[in-house]
């Protein structure tokens, strides 16, 4: 029933939000920046600029029932902010599910008596690899010697100028083989391309009937990484150190909270775990009912997040990289390791694919609800498995030897300051261009009471502020991209520019092209008609369609989304009046009429009264 579809969409909403950034980044930031002293920035940017944008996004999505394109009914000029969602969804769909697929192998490799990143007794290790487990083996085996070896031991440790790990070199050398530099893609990885094949397959099979399957199987994909954190936690308490450890990181160091950097950080941190501007929110929404709590919802599932966000930062590490070496040589020192590596990368391969479903889905529905043929409505299934072909060829180059590199190059550049900027584009639209007054009427239309006075605060004044805070913020801090030791060169820098200006130029190129194309002698004519909202902006039900969204004679309402047939049949039917209407004034013309074989009647004016 309604509580069904209620706790579907939270959980579908969770799982988008609550994404792999949860586990890696939010620990890493938290560390650095302080400990305890980053969690006071963090919830305070949450509840100012998080929750606010969270619900913006939901009730525009709600109300609507449209995609991240239609919903642009509201301002058409400003549909290029909803090309820039999808450009920015199809980048991290892309490799997103790379690292996915990256989950899936250690997965699997995990399968076995002794995990393959333990010792350094391997062809790909090098006379660098020093491993805890390695070093204690050969200890015990020369007891009898003790002090001999103890100082030797130690002597080579000292003169070893760098020390890697079994878990380092087993990423490096052997599942990603790396090459030298960005340029050199060297051979595909076949052993990655079948885990990327598997996960688009797995994503593609849970999305086969759009949100009614994903639906479902979301109850297991957000729910069951809470029961592995839960363990991971148990079992991270009760090993030594432990206490220190986590009183590092919940104890302020209230020095830091001055500090620009660590609000900087902490307002980042919040507008990209909450998954704002990527689409998926809208999307997700626009599948609600239109009297949905979406208020309530946006609590819920951004409160959700956060804490999230926190509590997994007692069990895990910053980044792919150290979330693929870092953690797998903890696991080496736990007993019964294989047991918590497979429950460690299950869990990342299902924090992944909860935000992975939103992503195509959030594809799958702009390209459905755009083209809007009766073909395409009923052969959904059709355009998402041409979307997860596409995705997976498109990631086929993330699989050679130099992925990793275009990995992390479009993590950093295809979803930074073009997420900033697109959401600031979306709050101005709605609150400035659109106008306050007439979003808080729908909004309560929709729901049954206006929003609160404090999230009218915050969108119209706060959050934009913290959002242009955030945009500059970024620009100042940034630096060029690094990996490990690599530094990449100019060129490739330059490909991470085009793809992050690629999503944020479509919103002046449509602008240009809509204004263009609007009526009116005069630019400002042009402009001030390419800003107003289309006639069929508002609730897509006509039982919604009330106060001033009432159907008028005049106007061309339609009864369901994603019906366009019925637009269609409207337009006839308007068409037939109009025509029965100058028949009737037309009395001293000489007419046939024909009674046509579907019954309909069909009137041919003769111009010769002869005939």
């Amino acid at each position: 029933g309604n509580w069904g579809n209620q706790i579907e969409f939270v959980l579908t909403s969770v799982g988008y939000a609550v994404g792999l950034g949860n586990v890696w980044r939010f620990p890493y930031l938290c560390y650095r920046n302080g400990g305890g002293a980053f969690m006071l920035p963090y919830f305070i940017m949450l509840v100012f600029c998080g929750i606010p944008l969270f619900f913006l996004e939901l009730s525009f999505g709600q109300f609507a029932s449209q995609g991240c394109l239609g919903v642009w009914k509201i301002s058409p000029m400003f549909k290029g902010v909803g090309y820039g969602m999808m450009v920015v969804s199809t980048y991290i769909g892309i490799y997103y599910n790379v690292v996915i697929c990256i989950a899936f192998y250690y997965f699997f490799m995990s399968m076995t008596n002794l995990l393959p990143w333990t010792y350094c007794n391997n062809p790909w290790n090098t006379a660098d690899c020093s491993g805890v487990l390695e070093n204690s083996r050969h200890l015990n085996a020369s007891l009898a010697n003790a002090t001999t070896s103890l100082v030797a031991g130690v002597t080579e440790v000292v003169n070893r100028t760098k020390r890697t790990s079994p878990s380092e070199e087993y990423w490096k050398h052997y599942v990603l083989n790396i090459s030298d530099g960005i340029g050199n893609f060297g051979e595909v990885r076949l052993p990655i391309l079948g885990c990327l094949a598997i996960s688009w397959f797995v994503v593609f099979l849970c999305l086969i009937r759009g949100v009614k399957s994903s639906g479902k199987v979301v109850y297991f994909t957000a729910t069951f990484p809470y029961v592995v954190l839960t363990i991971l936690f148990i079992r991270g308490i009760t090993l030594d150190g432990a206490v220190n450890g986590i009183m590092y990181y919940l104890t302020p160091q209230w020095q830091k909270v001055l500090d620009a950097k660590v609000w900087g950080d902490a307002a980042s941190q919040i507008f990209y775990s909450l998954g704002c501007a990527w689409g998926g929110l809208i999307t997700m929404a626009s599948y609600n009912k239109f009297h949905n709590n979406c208020f309530r919802d946006s609590i819920i599932i951004s409160i959700t997040n956060c804490a999230t966000s926190v509590y997994a930062g007692f069990v895990a590490d910053h980044g792919p990289g150290l979330a693929f070496v870092a953690y797998p040589e903890a696991l080496t020192l736990l007993p019964i390791s294989p047991l918590w590596s497979l429950l460690f990368f299950f869990m990342l391969i299902l924090l992944g694919l909860g935000t992975q479903f939103c992503l195509l889905e959030t594809l799958v529905t702009a390209v459905v609800d755009e083209i809007g043929t009766d073909w395409i409505m009923r052969n959904k299934t059709v355009v998402t498995l041409s979307v997860a072909v596409i995705g997976f060829l498109l990631g086929v180059p993330l699989t050679t030897q130099a992925g990793i590199y275009w990995l992390l190059l479009m993590d950093n550049y295809a979803a930074s300051f073009s997420l900033v900027i697109i959401s600031c584009i979306m709050c101005i639209c709605i609150m400035y261009i659109y106008g306050h007054k007439r979003y808080f009427k729908d909004v309560e239309m929709m729901l049954g009471f206006p929003p609160p006075l404090f999230f009218k605060v915050c969108w119209r004044f706060i959050s934009p502020v913290i959002i242009s805070f955030i945009l500059i913020f970024t620009v100042i801090q940034y630096k060029p991209i690094t990996y490990n030791d690599y530094v990449y060169p100019g060129w490739s820098l330059g490909i991470g520019f085009c793809m992050a200006m690629s999503s944020v130029l479509c919103i002046p190129i449509y602008a240009l092209y809509k204004i263009s194309r609007s009526p009116g002698a005069t630019f400002r004519e042009r402009l001030k008609n390419a800003c107003k909202p289309h006639a069929k902006w508002g609730p897509a039900l006509q039982e919604h369609r009330t106060g001033h969204y009432a159907p008028m004679a005049s106007e061309d309402t339609v009864e369901a989304r994603p019906l366009k047939e019925k637009e269609e049949l409207k337009e006839e039917q308007k068409e037939e009046e109009k025509e029965t209407e100058k028949e009737k004034e037309r009395k001293d013309e000489i007419s046939l009429t024909i009674q046509g074989s579907n019954g309909s009647t069909n009137t041919h004016n003769n111009p010769n009264p002869s005939a």
